[in-house]
């Protein structure tokens, strides 16, 4: 199961996850809005809901608050790998091109297992 941030809001939309992974990171506002380049007011435009940060701002968030845009924009709900798989999929990104054809090989095999069993299970 996904881990929760202590104070990111299980439904919580993108302000809420924004407001919990800055103070996750022990950041003021203010030190957030300096780290991005920009002022106070547009963190706090993002945080209360009446702003959507752009593209780059997405990108520049998710890089200071050490996050996947996904993670920032969807939560934990969203795609990508649970935490606990995540530092596995880093270290298989640096696997030679034919250790990757071979792992994707494996994993295809038993997702396929998987879903096998499961439609299986359902049409009992």
């Amino acid at each position: 199961m996904p881990r929760q941030r202590k104070n990111e809001p299980v439904n919580g939309g993108f302000p809420q996850r924004l407001s919990a992974l800055r103070k996750d990171r022990g950041l003021t506002q203010q030190a957030l809005a300096e780290m991005l380049g920009m002022g106070i007011t547009q963190i706090k435009r993002y945080e209360g809901g009446s702003s959507q940060p752009t593209l780059e701002v997405i990108r520049k968030l998710s890089q200071v608050l050490r996050v996947s845009s996904d993670e920032l924009l969807f939560g934990t709900t969203g795609r990508g790998p649970d935490e606990d798989l995540r530092l596995q999929f880093e270290a298989v990104s640096r696997f030679s091109a034919e250790e990757k054809k071979v792992l994707r090989s494996l994993l295809d095999s038993m997702i396929l297992t998987h879903e096998a069993r499961r439609w299986s299970s359902e049409a009992k």
